[in-house]
């Protein structure tokens, strides 16, 4: 007989997906207010959780406690939470810099890591050596086995694909040579999908402070190329979520002396502000006049420029890297600035943005507010995913697509 309809058990796991993400975007939670929210019985949602409590996946932590002195009469209201200590799980993120594997608990703690520096010269099978060792470390060094791992989450970088045999076919890539090479040594659940989408899910869903009436933003990471996710409902938006570098085309500054010699374009963000476009400029302007302190740190020799050396001279007040810096902070603004009325997400963050140091931060905010007024300036904020916690990318993935969505089914 032909069946329609969604059945029990999809109703079950929708009914335990909605509890869980409403755990997420709120914490702790009463059975009332959730029963209220989800317009279900109360009798309901005890079942439901219930069942949730004794599986190990959500607790009670004890009353609501009431702001006023004299609580109200009736039934008392009882707090229950994810309990984040129900798996663990394994995130992985490659990106053209570093390879970096680590493990969290659900609600994205750091519980151990290993970080690999890479560039062009690292090879295919070292990355994958190094994935493959690291997994291994992680579980013995923690005393772990599957049965409490929920999954591995792979965030690959846009621009690590063809690097590491991954096809993309009309902006969607083809993860199955890599899949293939993890499930070589592991039959642990795998996610693969944009280590851009997810570092913005990290920077949504470990907030450790949570907001409830925060439902979108937009998330913009530098490097050498830039990307860009828009949220909504706190879900990426496939249509930008398949397309993450579109950023790199926009034009910021239309009157720019240089075309891009990738897309043609004049002033794109690609030749204006990406790491390579700095040291374009840079090496134009290098000299004993105009770079007096980054002449010296280098010895006259532009080739062993770093990063920290062009921060060091722009704080010393070399006149050619002022004026190339504040020129890209400027043209940064430009950008988050069209960005955000494009888009209209409550918050814009930024990562890889080398904005760890509040001054920096400042300076960027101050752009914005100049260009794009103290309401967009507003709306930024620096990214919660440090550095040598790149893994934690991964670590969203899989806890999204293996946990949340799953209703904390375990398939």
């Amino acid at each position: 007989m032909e069946q329609h309809g969604i059945s029990k058990l999809d109703l079950k796991r929708r009914n335990r997906m909605q509890v869980l993400k409403i755990l997420k975007q709120r914490g702790p939670t009463s059975r009332i207010d959730i029963a209220s929210t989800l317009e279900l019985t109360r009798a309901a949602v005890t079942i439901i959780t219930n069942e949730m409590i004794e599986q190990g996946i959500i607790q009670e932590i004890g009353e609501y406690k009431h702001l006023t002195e004299k609580a109200p009469r009736g039934r008392k209201k009882i707090l229950i939470d994810i309990n984040h200590h129900y798996k663990f799980v394994i995130g992985v993120t490659i990106e053209e810099d570093i390879v970096s594997v680590g493990l969290s608990t659900l609600a994205g703690a750091v519980l151990d890591k290993r970080n690999l520096e890479i560039d062009d010269s690292v090879e295919y099978n070292a990355i994958f050596s190094f994935v493959e060792t690291s997994i291994r470390e992680v579980l013995a060094d923690n005393c772990l086995d599957k049965t409490s791992i929920l999954g591995i989450g792979f965030g690959i970088f846009p621009t690590m694909y063809s690097r590491l045999g991954i096809d993309v076919s009309e902006g969607v890539p083809n993860y199955t040579k890599v899949r293939n090479i993890i499930k070589g040594y592991t039959d642990l659940p795998l996610v693969f999908d944009n280590s851009v989408k997810g570092t913005a899910m990290a920077n949504i869903d470990f907030l450790k402070s949570k907001d409830p009436n925060r439902h979108n933003i937009a998330f913009l990471q530098y490097g050498n190329s830039m990307h860009f996710v828009v949220t909504n409902l706190n879900d990426p938006i496939v249509s930008y979520d398949n397309r993450t570098n579109f950023v790199d085309k926009m034009i910021i500054n239309p009157h720019s002396e240089s075309v891009c010699s990738i897309c043609g374009r004049r002033g794109c963000a690609e030749s204006e502000i990406t790491p390579a476009a700095t040291m374009s400029k840079l090496k134009a302007a290098f000299s004993p006049d105009a770079t007096p302190y980054l002449y010296e740190m280098t010895t006259g020799k532009f080739g062993g420029i770093t990063r920290e050396m062009i921060f060091t001279a722009y704080e010393k007040g070399d006149p050619a890297v002022k004026k190339i810096l504040n020129t890209e902070i400027s043209l940064t603004a430009v950008l988050i600035n069209n960005l955000y009325f494009s888009t209209n997400p409550q918050k814009i963050v930024l990562h890889h943005f080398e904005i760890g140091d509040d001054a920096n931060f400042t300076l960027i905010r101050n752009a914005v507010n100049e260009i794009g007024g103290p309401l967009v300036a507003s709306k930024i904020e620096a990214s919660i995913i440090e550095d040598k916690h790149r893994f934690l990318s991964g670590c969203a993935l899989a806890i999204r697509e293996l946990f949340f969505n799953r209703g904390g089914f375990q398939v």
